[in-house]
């Protein structure tokens, strides 16, 4: 069933592929088109680098007006909308914790901010055995905790399980005032890893696990992973995770983020990276995310095939970051456009030619400040520069 999954999948991909790349005819990415950022990314004419911003994020706007970020050990609030950073210590032994670069922040409508992430102090050291394509034993836990004055102090700092997780990706709060974010457990046997989600009806003083969706995999970076959700109007939960198949796969909660169901997959194409989705204050779904091929090619280096990486051969193409936004709750997306490329490195799958991991915040209506944990990105752009294209 599967294989023939992936033979309807590859149809799709070069449909779409023929699509995108006509209505993206004749683009240049030079310093006509656009400008070089300090760490010699390319960004369009009409966005602007964050030279002054000191944070790589999440961010989030708390009730009082301040900008709130955390790094490994403290939480950080900002007055003067990012130029300057005050520190709180976030745990009583700091020396037992480390943030993780992939973690997430929420303020509830209560005014309670909520962080989840993976403690790195906790990370078993990662040993390859080849012969049984798997890391017996690996350890990086999740963990939620909570705020209730505006990220000065913590508490309720709670362990939610630990088994390796690859990543924390997005948080929301749904309509009815619950929160759900999405997490990671490795699976064994070989090794291939899923995604879950973690819901709290009680502004995060505890949490309730959901299905886990696995589908199967060889190699460490194998299976679905690293997934970003929003809540469609019709008060289902969406769900978009990266595979090495060349699209995102989806999945739906009709419960509040207990259950997911209907999964499959998307025809958004996309390589093996992850997305992030976002509601805008005007209503639209923005997504960022590195699509399967860079923009005008449908080649790009693979990686995996053999059960190490991946078991499939796959595009781990991250040398541009685009977006895209949708007026109809992601049914169609207006012509995804490259808003950072890498200038001096191409077509190579190096980490040094990356830019993936996004955080976006909307520091206020219609203006997006985008960061990236890979490649260093910080730039901001406005939501009507990007929504004319269909």
């Amino acid at each position: 069933m599967m294989h023939t999954k992936k033979m309807l999948l590859t149809v799709l991909m070069i449909l779409t592929n023929i699509t995108f790349v006509l209505a993206q005819e004749g683009v240049v990415f030079d310093e006509k088109t656009g400008s070089i950022t300090s760490n010699d990314l390319w960004i369009p004419k009409n966005t602007e680098e964050l030279k002054g911003l000191g944070q790589t994020g999440p961010f989030i706007r708390l009730q009082d007006g301040g900008i709130l970020t955390v790094n490994e050990t403290k939480s950080l609030i900002s007055r003067n909308e990012g130029k300057t950073w005050e520190e709180y210590q976030i745990f009583s032994k700091p020396e037992a914790f480390h943030i993780s670069g992939e973690r997430v922040l929420l303020q509830t409508k209560t005014g309670v901010v909520i962080l989840a992430f993976m403690n790195m102090k906790e990370a078993t050291k990662l040993q390859w055995q080849k012969e049984v394509s798997d890391f017996p034993d690996a350890i990086l836990p999740t963990y939620a905790a909570r705020s209730l004055d505006g990220g000065k102090t913590w508490q309720d700092i709670k362990k939610l399980h630990n088994t390796w997780t690859g990543a924390v990706r997005t948080i929301i709060e749904t309509r009815n005032g619950n929160i759900v974010f999405t997490s990671m457990m490795m699976f064994h046997n070989p090794c291939h890893h899923t995604v879950l989600t973690y819901t709290s009806f009680n502004d995060g003083q505890d949490w309730t696990r959901s299905n886990i969706i696995d589908l199967g995999g060889k190699g460490d970076h194998s299976g679905v992973t690293e997934s970003t959700i929003t809540q469609l109007k019709d008060g289902r939960i969406w769900q978009l995770m990266r595979t090495n198949w060349g699209t995102f796969w989806e999945a739906f909660s009709s419960d509040e983020g207990l259950t997911w169901k209907d999964i499959r997959t998307t025809t958004i194409d996309a390589s093996s990276a992850p997305g992030l989705l976002k509601r805008m204050e005007s209503g639209r779904l923005v997504l960022l995310w590195n699509r399967r091929f860079p923009f005008g090619k449908n080649t790009y280096p693979l990686r995996g095939g053999d059960g190490q990486f991946s078991e499939i051969a796959a595009s781990n193409h991250r040398e541009e970051l685009s977006i895209a936004f949708s007026d109809n709750e992601g049914k169609t997306w207006s012509t995804p456009k490259v808003i950072a490329k890498s200038y001096k490195l191409q077509n190579v799958d190096r980490v040094k030619s990356w830019i993936a991991y996004p955080f976006a915040f909307e520091a206020k209506p219609g203006e997006l400040w985008i960061t990236t944990m890979q490649g260093g990105l910080k730039m901001k752009l406005l939501e009507k520069d990007f929504i004319d294209a269909k």
